[in-house]
């Protein structure tokens, strides 16, 4: 469950990077800060862990000197902070007299967070002689008027760390950015299977150029070897059904939080049939909403 607060800022729209973005991610120990954290990480954000409260007003005025190197800041601050913590609230106040800061506050509920406790094997950090159950209530009156403050509100009681990752990138991504990038890499059999590629498939099902010798010279970026491999018997079936069936498996992707993937497709010397395959596939799969693609050709040269 997702909560927005009315503070005015539309939720995964893109933001100016020019008025310098700061986000507060708090909340209850055990409920995903580390995750979350990790998230905005991927998604280009400055993060910076565990800073005391005292410590906000001298990082902001850093961004401010940066000049737009770092346009987008994330700060963890929370309970570790022992003391220095009871500050938040009125530097939140202070601050955002100043300039715009939103406030995530991750929360789950207390079964599930003693559950996840001891699935670790770690006490909490507020439990001292007492249960986990103990330092859980100890805590949430600490953050009570933190969390009241907050902009955001994820309860992650029914979340895996993908599915909060996700939510995470949701909320937080610049509106159009890609959230996962898959590489098409042609390569050669002859040469081995690339070792890390999560999907392949064999092109030598086509008739090979290399044995028309007025097309063995050339390779799968010249125009004549891609005028004959498209035209043989079966190749835009192939297209058109491998993009289809490769576009559910990267919304997936993106759905379990998987950044990068790597779709081999191979021929026998990785000179022409493959090259020609992972252009076209590359053009069809450009259209895939949150992803982008690159090409590679591992062997082109190699012979």
């Amino acid at each position: 469950m997702t909560r927005l607060v009315g503070t005015g800022v539309v939720m995964g729209e893109a933001t100016r990077h020019d008025v310098g973005e700061v986000l507060i991610v708090t909340g209850m120990s055990g409920a995903g800060r580390s995750t979350a954290a990790n998230a905005l990480e991927d998604l280009d954000w400055y993060v910076v862990d565990n800073l005391p409260p005292q410590m906000l007003k001298p990082l902001l005025e850093l961004t401010e000197l940066a000049g737009g190197v770092l346009p987008r800041v994330a700060v963890v601050v929370d309970v570790r902070g022992r003391d220095l913590f009871s500050d938040l609230p009125d530097a939140m106040r202070s601050l955002r007299e100043r300039r715009q800061i939103r406030l995530l506050f991750l929360d789950a509920s207390d079964e599930v967070l003693v559950r996840r406790f001891e699935a670790v094997r770690r006490p909490h950090p507020l439990q001292g002689d007492g249960t986990i159950l103990d330092g859980i209530r100890r805590e949430r009156g600490r953050l009570a008027a933190v969390r009241e403050s907050a902009d955001v509100i994820i309860d992650t009681s029914s979340y895996n760390i993908h599915q909060l990752a996700t939510k995470v990138a949701d909320l937080f991504s610049e509106a159009g950015a890609a959230r996962h990038t898959v590489t098409l890499q042609s390569f050669g059999f002859k040469y081995g299977l690339p070792p890390d590629a999560d999907i392949v498939a064999d092109m030598r099902f086509l008739p090979n150029p290399f044995w028309d010798e007025r097309l063995r010279p050339f390779t799968g970026e010249d125009e004549e070897v891609r005028e004959y491999v498209l035209g043989q018997e079966g190749a835009q079936e192939f297209l058109d059904a491998y993009s289809a069936a490769l576009r559910p498996v990267l919304e997936g992707y993106q759905r379990e939080n998987k950044s990068h993937s790597v779709v081999a497709i191979g021929c026998t010397g990785g000179k022409h049939r493959s090259v020609v395959m992972v252009r076209e596939l590359a053009q069809r799969l450009a259209s895939v909403p949150g992803v982008a693609v690159r090409v590679t050709h591992r062997d082109l040269g190699r012979e």
